[in-house]
């Protein structure tokens, strides 16, 4: 049922990411490229998406009047907009407000962004086996060394982060308005700072309430990565798509496709389980 799986592919895949990759290879390569290009998204955004979620949180709860009114903002603006809708209107704006690669902006020591996407430094072995960083430099024609990400990739990074960020928000602020104020009281009366009571006090207690809606977002995030096709990012949807335009294949194709999502869903599920027993464990002790 699934020999295709072991056919040449024939075609070739724009950005491969982790992977080496070319048209001779067999199916199940390029479908393993199409994974790892949505790995290489996801785990970066998921990141992002926390810090997010929770720099929002926080100035939701913030005394000063206009990071309330900034982050209650952001929050409305982002849940009510259709993430397909913002997915194209990130891509966009960098492939049409950004400078040509000739002339990219420098964001940063050794960091340039440019429609042809964003270059930074990078770690490489050298012919003595030593790692030594390689840093982006401007030439005449285009930003060399380093290495480089797609504005694809940055698109659908950023939107991902974004949406997702804006829901977290919402479940990390019900999650830190369950702790009892009087603990931050107690905290505040031994002498800790607001620093001290945010991390060590107000955070941990909140992680009760937070881990499983925290989780649903995170799945959200995983499937919602599959819209990379509108912008022609080749993550395992796009790879699928074509990969079933190639073979008629078309039910084999989804199904691995469906097996895959199923399967990093339960992951995730997993390692957030495993995550809130050992903090429930640790919260008893």
């Amino acid at each position: 049922m699934f020999e295709f799986l072991s056919q040449t592919a024939g075609f070739e895949i724009g950005e491969t990411g982790w992977l080496i990759y070319d048209a001779s290879q067999p199916l199940w390569r390029a479908l393993l490229v199409g994974l790892s290009n949505t790995l290489r998204v996801c785990l970066p955004a998921l990141l992002l998406a926390t810090l997010v979620g929770l720099t929002v949180a926080l100035a939701r709860r913030s005394s000063a009047a206009i990071w309330r009114h900034m982050a209650k903002g952001f929050v409305d603006l982002i849940r009510n907009v259709p993430l397909l809708l913002q997915l194209l209107v990130w891509y966009f704006l960098l492939v049409s407000w950004l400078p040509d690669s000739t002339q990219a902006l420098s964001i940063g020591p050794g960091v340039w962004l440019s429609k042809g996407g964003l270059a930074f430094p990078w770690l490489i072995p050298s012919e003595a086996g030593a790692w030594h960083w390689d840093w982006p430099v401007q030439d005449t024609f285009n930003v060399s060394g380093g290495a480089s990400v797609t504005p694809e990739y940055l698109a659908l990074s950023l939107a991902l982060s974004t949406y997702t960020g804006a829901f977290l928000s919402e479940v990390i602020r019900s999650g830190l308005e369950a702790v009892p104020a009087s603990l931050m009281e107690a905290a505040e009366t031994l002498g800790a700072t607001r620093r001290q009571q945010i991390t060590r006090v107000l955070l941990p207690q909140a992680l009760r309430t937070v881990i499983p809606g925290t989780t649903n977002q995170f799945l959200n995030l995983i499937k919602n990565s599959s819209l990379a096709v509108a912008i022609g990012y080749p993550d395992l949807v796009s790879v699928g798509n074509t990969t079933m335009n190639q073979t008629g294949k078309a039910f084999e194709c989804l199904a691995v496709m469906m097996s895959v999502y199923l399967l990093l869903s339960l992951i995730i599920s997993a390692a957030m389980n495993h995550f809130n027993r050992r903090h429930a464990i640790k919260g008893a002790q």
